[in-house]
C-alpha cells in the first residue's frame, strides 16, 4: 500500500514535522521560542477542529461563570452530573438544565444521540448529556428508570461510595458484587439506552457491571490503579482491559489528589498523561478519553477552599481516597485543560488521529454504540 506524502504527515506526531535543527537553521538566532510557538499554534488549531468531549462535569449552582468558561473551553459537549439524591431531585434537576437549554439555544443542544455532539460542532454549541452518579433516584422501582429516560437521562452510575440495591460502592467494607435487582437495573439500561457507568463502583461491583451489561459500559471518571496504588476509586489493568474488549470507554480524571499522591511536587500535567498512556496500553487506543469531575470552570474559580471543600471531605470521604489540598492540577483547573493535555499528547509522540480519539472521538463512537436515541 502506497501512503501519500499528505497522508504520511498526518500520522506522525505534530512536534516531529518540523525537527528543531532545521527549524532553527531556517530562522537563526533562539529557535526555541519560535519553535513551541509554531508547534502550539498546530495543535491548538488540530484542538479548536476537533470533537472535544468531557466525560463528566459537576453542573450544580450553574451561573455566569460556567457559561463564560464554556465559551472558553473549547468543548463540543459533556456529560452532565446531576442531583441524584431522590426521583423527585433527580427531576427537578433534569427540568433545570432543558429549561437552561430552551433559553439559550444559542449555546446548548440536549445530547441524546452522538449525532447531537456532531451538530453541536457544526453549530458552535454545547451539547449537554444528562445523567446521575447514583441510582438511588430509582427508589426500589425500575419503572423510575422509564420516567427518568423519558425526562431526558442518557447515562447512570450504578453506585457512588456506599453500598445501594445495585451494588457496593468503591468505599463500602463488604465489596460485594452486583445485586440480582441490579441485574435487573442494568438489563433495562441496556434496553432503554441508557449508559452503565461503573466510575465508584467497587471492585467486585465493576467486574459484574462489565460482566453483566449486554452494552459497552463506560467508567467516565477514573484512573489506573497501577499508577496509583490502592487508591478505591482507581481501576486495575484487568477491568479496563475487561471494558475496552466489550466496547468501553474510561474517562481518565482530572482531579489531581486522584492521579497521584504527592501533589505539587511528582503529579503533574505529566502525571495525568501517564494515566492516559498507561489505560491506552492495557485497553487501547479506542477506549481512552477525558473527564474532569468538576466544574467547568475549575475548583479555584468556584471558590473551593481548604474551609470549604478540604475539609469537608475529610468527614465524607474514608481516608482511604487520600483527599489533598489542594486538590487541583493547575493546568487542568483551568477552562482550556484539555488543550494542555493534546499539547503534551503531541509532544509525546501521538498522532494526530489518535489525540483526536482521545479528545472526544472515543466518546462520540461509545454514544453512538450504546443509546438508541
Amino acid at each position: 500500500m502506497s501512503i501519500s506524502r499528505r497522508n504520511f504527515a498526518k500520522m506522525l506526531p505534530l512536534g516531529a514535522l518540523i525537527p528543531q535543527q532545521v527549524f532553527s537553521n531556517l530562522v537563526g538566532g533562539d529557535a526555541n521560542h519560535l519553535a513551541s510557538a509554531s508547534l502550539y499554534s498546530k495543535i491548538d488549531e488540530l484542538y479548536d477542529k476537533a470533537i472535544v468531549i468531557d466525560g463528566i462535569v459537576i453542573t450544580r449552582n450553574w451561573a455566569e461563570v460556567a457559561d463564560e468558561a464554556l465559551a472558553k473551553s473549547g468543548y463540543t459537549g459533556f456529560n452532565a452530573s446531576l442531583d441524584s439524591g431522590s426521583l423527585k431531585r433527580a427531576l427537578a434537576s433534569l427540568s433545570d438544565w432543558h429549561m437552561r437549554i430552551k433559553a439559550n439555544p444559542d449555546r446548548f443542544i440536549t445530547a441524546t444521540s452522538a449525532n447531537d455532539f456532531i451538530r453541536a460542532k457544526a453549530e458552535g454549541k454545547a451539547a449537554v448529556m444528562m445523567g446521575f452518579q447514583n441510582t438511588t433516584p430509582l427508589e426500589k422501582s425500575i419503572d423510575n428508570m422509564d420516567i427518568l429516560y423519558q425526562a431526558g437521562t442518557r447515562w447512570m452510575q450504578l453506585t457512588y461510595n456506599q453500598r445501594n440495591l445495585v451494588g457496593d460502592g468503591c468505599t463500602e467494607r463488604t465489596n460485594a458484587g452486583i445485586s440480582d435487582y441490579g441485574i435487573e437495573v442494568v438489563e433495562r439500561m441496556n434496553e432503554l439506552g441508557i449508559v452503565v457507568d461503573l466510575s465508584h463502583c467497587g471492585q467486585a461491583t465493576t467486574d459484574d457491571g462489565i460482566k453483566f451489561s449486554k452494552a459497552p459500559t463506560s467508567i467516565n471518571h477514573s484512573m489506573c490503579e497501577a499508577l496509583h496504588k490502592n487508591h478505591p476509586r482507581a481501576k486495575t489493568d484487568a477491568q479496563i482491559r475487561a471494558m475496552a474488549d466489550k466496547g468501553g470507554v474510561i474517562g481518565i480524571i482530572c482531579l489531581g489528589y486522584m492521579i497521584g499522591p504527592n501533589l505539587g511536587t511528582d503529579t503533574t500535567l505529566e502525571t495525568y498523561v501517564d494515566h492516559i498512556e498507561h489505560a491506552v496500553k492495557i485497553g487501547g487506543i479506542d477506549s481512552v478519553a477525558l473527564a474532569a469531575d468538576f466544574a467547568v470552570q475549575g475548583l479555584e474559580a468556584t471558590g473551593a477552599t481548604r474551609k470549604n471543600w478540604y475539609e469537608p471531605r475529610l468527614t465524607r470521604f474514608k481516608p482511604s481516597y487520600k483527599v489533598q489540598w489542594p486538590p487541583w492540577i493547575p493546568e487542568l483547573d483551568t477552562p482550556d485543560r484539555y488543550r494542555h493535555v493534546a499539547r503534551v499528547l503531541d509532544k509525546r509522540g501521538f498522532s494526530t488521529g489518535d489525540i483526536e480519539k482521545i479528545l472526544g472521538r472515543n466518546w462520540l463512537r461509545f454514544f453512538r454504540d450504546t443509546l438508541k436515541s
